[in-house]
């Protein structure tokens, strides 16, 4: 980062650092505290606008997207717009000056004058040229224009290395006594109740257990009384060995690499934070048990709403433990109880609202963020729908992929955990292409499967398929490449349940069950359309000496659908993984996932057997992998249109 005497520069660690689709509009720029100045971690992209005005936020209900999102730890430090025909500085002033009311939205604190903000400019005429500005000493009618950017080579690294997550989960009960004859007052009694829930995180009686997740370094006790909120944000100035003066550092993994980052649930240091309130307080003075007894006057009923609360928090591992708890956990626990209440309150007599926090890390966001879902209908409701939409569109996320799906919320606490290679509960080899080398093309591009798959083969799960099951094994692999991708929940079919389906829709006849007769591309569309509604496009061959000139509509199609392919050919089938391809020499490789292994499932047997692995059409010796005799189909399976 530059020094105070340099010139000031631009940190961006996310890689895509505008949403632009040739439209106007604006993004808020996300950065932390716990930063070097001017540091971009991520972009929102503002969803909520007046009416007479596309560029124009609605404060009000962004902020309350926002407070629900973006755990504590990071803020917004920034606006950027996308236009037509900009003048700069007056757009970069239109930028701050929002940035500046969206944080105000967003605090409590009355006190935010003199915010040192960034205003980022994007003429649509010229998408690629970002102008970068900055108000001096938070002052709008003084702005600076950045020429400096420095973009993070190992963004990862730089998030990870300087901070930790806190995480906190607790369940809350809230008695509502109210009188039936009126109703509408159950809300205010409600508010009340939450607000009371809430102020119970900084009594003096409360006491947190602090421990890192999956690790074995002790556990901490704070008491409340030392969760002052004007406790030092580090220990530089507190001595001893006062629990107060312990940092985030404490729990540190000393032995982690953050520089092979691969998951959060890996990589991020991870600290546990819990809540016990101790109600038998010491009394001065002896004293004999006390009931005291209101009577009702009136008929009363009883609602008990209960939210589970679970945040996750940023914090830099030089804070201290303390003031992390009292500005970050607690604040956070604060909003989200709120931001239920809020949901809650419309239909609250009606039916209670069954709200769950989850938290993601989707593609291409380097921070987590937080998202309440309502479970009552489940996630297949067309409102869970239009949430996750609204949730793809904020994020820039495409929306023909399932990556806010329940099954795809972060593990924190490590339930979930299982090894890179085989699935959890299942015997089948995962994603087996990652420990291969590579292609041996000079200057190629290699565009491979995206996500997850299970390697299915001959003799599987004992039934002995050598010499037919070839093309169900394939699309066995690409049935799990969908489940995995959480496109559907289905069962991977057997043989016979492959079988069954084209029976069912009129394919075969019924003498097919059981069967040994070889099925091919065209089965297998009519089987991926049937099971779990996915369409294929099939690409024909009338010699395997033409695969190389379809290497660049195979790599088009891994880029934008990323689904595996089955490749039919004579009696064979294989599952293709990825292709390299040099555009101007037209040298190119398959990578090819053959099913017609009959071994365990060694990695490096079928690694060094070749049974994953490059294919030149024609190798060094002259040998021809794909037969010259043999027509080809190949079936590309298109992603859903779903999210």
């Amino acid at each position: 980062m530059a020094s105070e005497n340099q010139d000031p520069a631009i940190r961006i660690l996310c890689r895509r650092l505008q949403i632009i689709k040739n439209e106007s509009g604006l993004q808020w720029l996300i950065g932390s505290p716990f930063f070097p100045r001017y540091t971009v971690i991520s972009t929102f992209r503002c969803i909520h606008t007046t009416s007479s005005n596309p560029l124009s936020p609605d404060f009000s209900k962004e902020s309350d997207d926002i407070r629900t999102l973006l755990p504590k730890g990071f803020e917004v430090i920034g606006a950027l717009i996308v236009g037509k025909d900009c003048n700069f500085d007056k757009i970069a002033k239109e930028a701050i000056n929002a940035a500046c009311n969206m944080r105000k939205s967003l605090s409590s604190d009355a006190n935010l004058g003199n915010q040192e903000l960034i205003g980022a400019v994007v003429d649509l005429n010229n998408a690629k040229d970002v102008r970068f500005f900055m108000s001096k000493d938070g002052q709008l009618d003084s702005l600076e224009s950045v020429s400096s950017i420095v973009y993070e080579d190992n963004p990862e690294k730089f998030v990870w290395e300087r901070g930790c997550l806190l995480h906190c989960a607790l369940q809350v009960k809230l008695p509502l006594y109210y009188q039936p004859s009126k109703p509408n007052d159950v809300h205010e009694i409600y508010m009340r109740a939450a607000d009371a829930a809430a102020s119970k995180f900084r009594d003096p009686q409360v006491t947190c257990l602090i421990e890192a997740l999956n690790e074995t370094s002790g556990a901490i006790v704070l008491r409340g009384s030392e969760l002052s909120t004007d406790s030092s944000s580090s220990s530089s100035e507190l001595k001893g060995s006062d629990t107060k003066a312990l940092l985030c550092s404490h729990f540190s993994s000393r032995s982690k690499d953050i520089t092979s980052f691969s998951s959060i649930e890996e990589s991020a240091d991870k600290i546990q934070v819990s809540f016990l309130l101790n109600k038998s307080m010491n009394s001065v003075k002896p004293s004999a048990p006390i009931a005291e007894y209101y009577p009702a006057t009136q008929e009363t009923q009883l609602l008990v709403v209960g939210h589970k609360l679970e945040v996750l928090c940023y914090a830099s591992k030089d804070l201290s433990l303390a003031y992390g708890i009292s500005k970050l956990v607690i604040p956070a626990l604060v909003d989200q109880l709120h931001s239920m209440r809020k949901v809650s309150i419309p239909d609250l007599l009606k039916r209670h609202p069954e709200l769950h926090p989850y938290h993601f890390l989707p593609p291409g966001i380097l921070h987590p963020i937080t998202v309440l879902y309502e479970l009552s209908y489940g996630e297949t409701e067309l409102k869970q729908v239009e949430t996750r939409r609204s949730l793809h569109l904020r994020l820039g996320l495409p929306f023909d992929r399932p990556l806010l799906r329940i099954s795809n919320a972060i593990d924190i606490v490590g339930k979930k955990h299982s090894s890179n290679l085989v699935q959890k509960g299942s015997s089948f080899l995962k994603d087996v292409h990652l420990t291969i080398p590579s292609s041996g093309v000079s200057g190629g591009v290699a565009s491979l499967v995206q996500g997850s798959y299970q390697y299915y083969h001959y003799l599987h799960e004992g039934l002995d398929d050598s010499g037919w099951g070839c093309a169900y094994r394939s699309l066995q692999t690409i049935i799990s490449w969908f489940k995995l991708q959480n496109y559907t929940s289905i069962d991977v079919p057997s043989h016979r349940e492959i079988q069954q389906a084209l029976v069912e829709i009129g394919d075969k006849d019924p003498s097919f069950i059981g069967s040994r007769e070889w099925i091919g591309a065209i089965e297998l569309s009519f089987v991926l359309d049937k099971l779990i509604g996915a369409s294929c496009k099939i690409i024909n061959v009338r010699s395997g000496a033409e695969l190389p000139e379809k290497c660049r509509e195979l790599a088009l199609h891994f880029e934008n659908q990323g689904t595996p392919i089955m490749i039919g050919g004579g009696v064979l089938a294989y599952t293709l993984l990825g292709v390299d391809y040099n555009d101007a020499s037209g040298d190119c490789a398959f990578l090819i996932l053959d099913p017609h292994y009959t071994g365990s499932d060694d990695i490096k047997k079928i690694v060094n057997g070749g049974w994953c692995g490059w294919k030149k059409a024609v190798d060094s010796k002259g040998k021809h992998f794909f037969l010259h005799d043999k027509f080809y189909n190949l079936l590309l399976p298109q992603r859903p249109n779903m999210v």
